[in-house]
Order: structure tokens, then sequence, then C-alpha cells
């Protein structure tokens, strides 16, 4: 007991803790049971900051406050599994010519400085750190050296479909230790999508060669080309981690499966096609762990914050966020979920798929299997008395119909549509067969998004553009006065692309009785368009021209992702 009642007085005199509660820790004590740091962390007493340099100053040992990456020895990480490191909390801070620098959790606990004194040859010399600070070492540093998928290419020869019986679904998969090549090669598929902040993998067969790309910031990249002959354990593989049927081969077959990176949760959604040369398999990354983008994280100016907070306060109505396929349209929406999220509202989401838990919300999943559509998921939520539904997607007329008789009964629906800009949207749900009448009197805004990739801060620079890329732009011969072009350069931080990051532009259509009248005339979208930019509409090539010359994105990035109007 002196040892931890020195402990406590440490703890008395640095942590201002009482003698009431270290005497009442002090009897909780038992032979054999937690320690009495242990119990003051349960308590909440002490903190594992305080505790951590009570045991450095009792040890007399240096206390690392954070660990760095800079400087580790890739052979000493090679030589301690991450299992062992991750058990004992342990992490080889340095190693010089004196020999190596240990931070522990527990510096009391001498096994694991025995073990890595056996294991190395050298000297190891203690340190402190807390449990949470050497995990985060942990993960950082073995994510980053987790196998590449090139080395482990080699390794697929006459034993490609080995293991591939094994429904191995390991902790972590920077945990697994399995040798058969295809599983390692698609655990480190992923592992290296993830650490490279890819959305998507790609696996596509051809004639002569196995093609695998990762999308990032909305770009596909080649990444690397497996052998030929390893496609058929590969997509084995993926269907077992799926529970997919791995003899069905000529029909489309959807899936998902979860695994942890890192210690971080991650969603992988999977979709195999039969295509002439085999089956294509897309893999949708989705990091669970990742936070709820607030309305202004998503890219939103001012002006139009305030105009989209004014809308989805309403008590009743419709706002639809549009555009393609990976624009960003469902993370707006959750945004705006985010801010209206209270214990005084009811709201319930029927979504395909749930892309992130929303705490305090109702989130139904889409279910084709057993007849839970958007359609019939929308009909018994109007049955729980909500006061806001987030429809994921209006994609036929029946949802369409249910949505807005929805907005006109005293409900605030926000949703999604495939259209090209906002104006487009109103014309779509006539298409659906909505009534004009219902659409002009449900529809309260339409936003129209597109995701644009941010130039690199750390190789960015200024440049003027060339007399044909300022005319196509529509600035004639030069750039506004005052303003300036950047591009990025390329670097190591960027992977030489000159982009990182993507941000949105945006369209807010805002309807008045101007655009009701043209709704129930069923006028096309450009006259409707046209009607909403002579009121003050920004449209989304000239709001994205703007932002590039902010600096957060190139001329060239915006063309690209925007046509121009006709």
């Amino acid at each position: 007991m002196t040892r931890w009642k020195r402990i406590g007085e440490i703890l008395r005199e640095d942590a201002g803790l009482t003698e009431a509660v270290l005497q009442d820790a002090l009897a909780a004590q038992v032979s054999g049971g937690p320690r009495l740091g242990e119990i003051l962390l349960d308590k909440k007493a002490i903190t594992p900051e305080q505790l951590g340099r009570a045991l450095a100053r009792q040890q007399n040992l240096p206390f690392f406050d954070r660990i760095s990456m800079q400087g580790l020895d890739d052979d000493l990480l090679n030589l301690i599994p991450i299992g062992f490191a991750k058990e004992y909390r342990i992490f080889p801070v340095q190693r010089d010519e004196n020999g190596i620098v240990l931070a522990m959790a527990d510096p009391l606990d001498s096994r694991p400085l025995n073990d890595l004194v056996s294991l190395t040859g050298a000297y190891v010399e203690a340190a402190v750190a807390t449990p949470q600070e050497i995990l985060r070492a942990i993960n950082q540093a073995y994510e980053s050296r987790a196998g590449e998928t090139r080395e482990i290419i080699g390794d697929m020869g006459s034993d490609a479909d080995a293991g591939l019986a094994q429904n191995l679904e390991p902790a972590d998969l920077l945990d697994t230790s399995d040798e058969a090549p295809i599983i390692r090669f698609v655990n480190s598929l992923v592992t290296q999508a993830y650490r490279e902040r890819a959305s998507d993998i790609h696996i596509e067969p051809f004639e002569t060669e196995l093609v695998v790309r990762y999308r990032i910031d909305g770009i596909l990249y080649e990444v690397v080309k497996p052998p030929i002959k390893a496609h058929a354990g590969i997509a084995s593989r993926i269907k077992i981690m799926s529970n997919l049927n791995i003899a069905e081969k000529r029909l489309p077959q959807d899936g998902r499966f979860r695994v942890r990176i890192a210690g971080k949760d991650v969603d992988v959604r999977v979709s195999c096609l039969p295509t002439a040369f085999g089956e294509r398999i897309v893999l949708r990354l989705l990091d669970k762990s990742s936070q709820v983008l607030t309305l202004e994280d998503v890219g939103l100016e001012s002006t139009l914050l305030m105009q989209i907070h004014q809308m989805i306060h309403k008590t009743h109505g419709i706002f639809l966020v549009t555009g393609p396929t990976g624009s960003g349209k469902t993370t707006t929406l959750y945004a705006a979920l985010t801010r209206l999220n209270s214990r005084e509202k009811n709201i319930i989401t029927v979504e395909d798929p749930i892309e992130y838990q929303l705490a305090g919300v109702g989130q139904i999943q889409v279910n084709p299997k057993i007849n839970l559509t958007f359609a019939n998921g929308l009909r018994s939520i109007l049955r729980q008395d909500p006061d806001i539904i987030m429809v994921g997607e209006i994609r036929d007329g029946e949802t369409a119909e249910i949505a807005v008789q929805s907005a006109l009964t005293g409900h605030m629906v926000f949703s999604t549509l495939h259209t090209n800009d906002s104006a487009g949207a109103l014309t779509r749900l006539v298409e659906m067969g909505v009534e004009p009448f219902l659409v002009a009197s449900s529809v309260v805004g339409i936003l129209a998004q597109r995701l644009v990739r941010t130039i690199c801060p750390h190789c960015k620079e200024a440049y003027q553009p060339t007399a044909e890329a300022l005319q196509e732009m529509g600035f004639g011969t030069s750039l506004p006065a005052g303003a300036t072009a950047y591009r990025g350069r390329g670097c190591e931080q960027c992977m030489d692309i000159g982009y990182r990051g993507r941000t949105g532009i945006y369209e807010l259509l805002t309807m008045d009785d101007e655009l009701r009248d043209l709704v129930l005339k069923k006028s096309d979208s450009a006259t409707i368009k046209n009607a909403a930019i002579r009121k003050g509409m920004v449209a989304l090539r000239e709001a994205g021209l703007a932002k590039a010359l902010q600096g957060r994105t190139t001329l060239e990035e915006v063309m690209r992702v925007t046509q121009e109007d006709v």
C-alpha cells in the first residue's frame, strides 16, 4: 500500500485530490482488485493525463503529452506486432545509439519491457503516456505503414484462391495476420483506400487485365493492376465479406459489410455487376466515425445560409436538394436536420442507405426485398405524428405524390432529386404526375449543388490563365479588375494532384408568386430559371467562378462540373 499511498500524495498535490476522495478510494481497494489509479479514474476524480503525470513523477520517468510521428523507426515497428502494442498499451517513441524509448500506459508492468529487450537485444528505457494517446499513436503509425497492395500482388500465384472458404472478419483490418494473398490483398485495398480518402473502389475486369481504381475527391485514379487470374478470388472474397451468393455470377448483387480500420468503423457498400469479362465490383466507403457537417461546413455563403435557414424553419412545405449522384445532396440534408434537431420536434427519415446515425432522429432503412420502399415507408411515417420528414430520394410518381400531400397537411418535407439545376426539379415533379397546382403550393425552395475540388493549401499559387481559357469562361480577354486566379502546383500532401478536399457550389431557387404562376402554366425549366435569375438567383457556374476568384478552387474545376446555360 505504501507505493499507492505515494501516488495518492502526488495526486493530492498536483491534481487537487481531496483527502476524503482519496480515503474513499483507498478503502475500496481489495487484494488483487483494481489499483488506486483505476478506482479514481472510474470515479472520475482524476483524468488519465493526471494519473499519467503522477506515475511518471513517482517512477522518475519522462511523460509524453503528445507522441510525435517524426523519425519513427519502421524496422522497430515491424518487430512489434500491432496486437502486442495494443494489448500492453506501449509504443516505441524513438531508437538511437543509447537504446529504445518506450511509451507505456502502465510503467509498473515489466512484462512488455522484458519482451522488447529479448526481441531487440537493445536497452529499453520506459516513459509514460496516457492509454488514449498511445492508442492514437499506434493507429496512426500502423495505418500509415499498412500492407501496400503492390507488395501483395507478387504473392498471388497458384494459391490465389487459398483461404476463401474462411469468413474472416478481423476486429481491425490492421490487426489481421492472415497469410492468404487474396485476403491480405482485399484488406490492404480497403485500408489504403481509406487512408487516401477514397470514397469508392472500382475493380474492373477486361479481356487481358484487371484494373483497380480509387475515386478521390470525385475523380478516378488507377492504383494497381492485379493479375487477371486473381479476379475470381477477389470477387469471391468480397462476396463472402458481404454475405452475397458466391455462386451467382450472372445477376447483379448488392451487399454491405463493416470493418474497423485504425480503430474507426467503416461501412462498405458493395455492388457486383456482370460484364462481358467478369463481374465488375464497386465498393463505397463510408466512415461511420466521421462527424455530420453543419450548414456552415458545406461551403454555403452567408447570404444563402440565411435564406436556407428561413426555408427549413417553415412549419410545412417541401425543400428539395438537387444534383447528380455524388454531389453531396444527402450531406446537405443531414446538415439541415442537425440544425433543426431538438426534443420539441419529431423527425423521421426514410433512406437508402442510412449514411449517418443522427441522435434523436428516427431513421428507416429502405428494403425492397420486403416491399419497404420510399413510398411505403413514407406512408407509415405519416402515422407516427412527425413534424419533419426526410425522404432520401424522390424516385417515382408515387413517392412524389405522397411527399407533396405530406407537405400540404402540415409537415416539413426534405428530399433530393436527380436534376441538373434547381428549376428542373419543378418540371420533373410535374413530369412524374404531380399536378402543377400541388407543386406550386407545396415547394418552398430548391437548392441545386455540385462539389468542386479545393486547391491544396500547401502548394497553392497564383497564375495567369490563357486568353482562350478566359474567353471560354466568359471573362473576355482578362480577369475582372483586382481578381486573381489560383491553382495547385502539386506536392506530397496532395499526391501531386494540386487539389485536396472538396467544397460545394450552390444555386438556390426561392419560390414566389411569379414562379408559382409559371409552374401553373407548365412553363419549361429554362423559362423558370431565367425568371429566378432576374429576381437575384445566382446560377451554379457564376457561384463557382466567384468561389474560384476567392482562391478556394480553380477556374478549370468550375468549368468541369458546371455547364453553360443555353
